[in-house]
């Protein structure tokens, strides 16, 4: 009898039995969706008559190291919401609205229960963020990927009018500096964090505001665009808080001959920031560059919106001033102060 593809590790009818059981989250509802899972590639309606000058707003996304902890500790829908958040937040600073995302699963060995529930926290995430999963993949690689791993990835289309895009040139001297709030470590640090746990285990006891700490680093990345999107009038610019940091991600927008000063006292630094600071004996400088430190997006809006921004924005998130745009030397961004 000659080898089979089962034999190599891909059982073709057990993939195409969870791609049946995970047809009913693609597109649902959507009238722009015009098909659904099965043909060869998504088609997507793109008529915009009230958009003068559409402008696609494109981009790819994967949850990091976060998702090796989501499938060892039972987090695979909520690793979805993670990517998808991260995702969405990242077009919303440029004032697009988000439409369609495609996303893929590659894994060693198909566990049919953890791709159902990663498909279902990406497809109700992007229902939560007015969009919707238009199709996708998953690509099962025996010998490639490990059995037990799952690599996760995404992308979203999204569209603006030309005029309306939003890109930090509008930012000036003496704009104010606002800070909204993130839940924990969203979907970066991750690969800090798995060594402070290796290095550090007797950290898995403690607890955070009443939450295991499992559970406080695995909370979803927040989601902001339904916040942005009732500044895109106003707001001069938009800095999503990622790798990088403040610094690495603010700097990003601020245009040139200007500088964010941030005043770091300012900032409402997590409890969970401080307990990962003194576990892995981690200096400010290096919790800047590598975690949100609590603040995971910001707005740049002129000082006479900034007590509507943070009206708004505080429906939903905590929203502080954390610091203003000045003409000052070289740097984009200045630090002050020290974290609290």
């Amino acid at each position: 009898m000659g080898l089979t593809y089962e034999q190599a590790g891909v059982n073709i009818s057990q993939t195409d039995g969870v791609k049946n059981e995970i047809a009913g989250y693609i597109g649902t509802g959507d009238p722009r969706v015009l098909n659904g899972l099965g043909p060869f590639a998504s088609l997507y309606d793109i008529s915009f008559p009230e958009i003068s000058e559409p402008v696609l707003v494109l981009k790819t996304e994967e949850p990091g190291s976060k998702q090796k902890l989501a499938v060892e500790y039972g987090y695979a829908e909520s690793i979805g919401h993670d990517m998808i958040n991260h995702l969405i937040n990242d077009i919303a600073v440029m004032g697009a609205r988000p439409l369609a995302v495609l996303d893929a699963v590659v894994c060693g060995e198909a566990d049919a229960g953890v791709i159902k529930s990663m498909i279902k926290g990406i497809s109700d995430a992007c229902a939560a963020n007015e969009c919707s999963l238009v199709g996708g993949e998953t690509s099962v690689q025996p010998g490639v990927v490990d059995k037990g791993t799952y690599i996760l990835t995404s992308s979203v289309a999204g569209i603006i009018d030309k005029k309306n895009i939003i890109d930090g040139s509008a930012i000036s001297d003496g704009d104010a500096v606002i800070a909204l709030a993130s839940n924990g470590l969203h979907s970066n640090g991750y690969s800090l964090l798995r060594l402070i746990m290796r290095d550090r285990p007797e950290i898995m006891n403690e607890t955070i505001n009443g939450e295991t700490f499992i559970e406080a680093v695995m909370k979803p990345h927040a989601a902001y665009y339904k916040t942005l999107k009732k500044m895109f009038g106003f707001a001069a610019g938009f800095a999503h808080i990622t790798g990088g940091g403040i610094g690495g991600n603010l700097s990003r927008i601020i245009p040139d001959g200007l500088c964010a000063e941030i005043d770091l006292s300012k900032i409402k630094t997590l409890p969970l920031f401080k307990l990962l600071r003194a576990y892995g004996n981690i200096s400010e400088a290096e919790a800047l560059r590598t975690f949100n430190c609590g603040v995971g997006m910001i707005i740049i809006a002129r000082e006479r919106d900034a007590d509507a921004v943070v009206r708004i924005a505080s429906e939903a998130h905590g929203c502080y001033t954390i610091g203003r745009v000045t003409v000052a030397g070289t740097e984009k961004i200045k630090f002050i102060n020290a974290l609290q």
